[in-house]
């Protein structure tokens, strides 16, 4: 199988905060990170996503990774594949998402 990705994928855990726009709920799901580029990224939650489905994204840079303080990442999303995994002896969803568009907020922007 060849290689398709285009960006370099890092291996992070990152805690990430999704939710679904277009069912208008305020309901979110936490999960956290596996891989992450600057057009994707790989994430673990326990509920179920559908394949195609909208993302609104928030993940924490921590402090250790951004070298000062902690950075949110804002992003826009689609999801492109959904797998079954079992983690700590527990199913999970494995999810597959492509980055349409993300916005950087530092930490002193977001409390002003």
């Amino acid at each position: 199988m060849t290689e398709r990705r285009i960006a370099r994928r890092y291996d992070l855990s990152l805690p990430i905060i999704v939710r679904i726009p277009a069912e208008r709920t305020l309901d979110s799901q936490q999960g956290k990170t596996r891989d992450i580029s600057t057009r994707g990224l790989y994430f673990v939650v326990d509920q179920n996503l559908e394949s195609g489905s909208q993302l609104d994204i928030t993940l924490t840079l921590p402090a250790e990774v951004t070298h000062g303080s902690e950075v949110f990442v804002r992003a826009l999303g689609k999801v492109v594949r959904v797998e079954r995994r079992m983690e700590d002896g527990s199913a999970r969803m494995g999810v597959a998402a492509v980055i349409e568009r993300y916005d950087i907020v530092r930490r002193e922007a977001a409390r002003a």
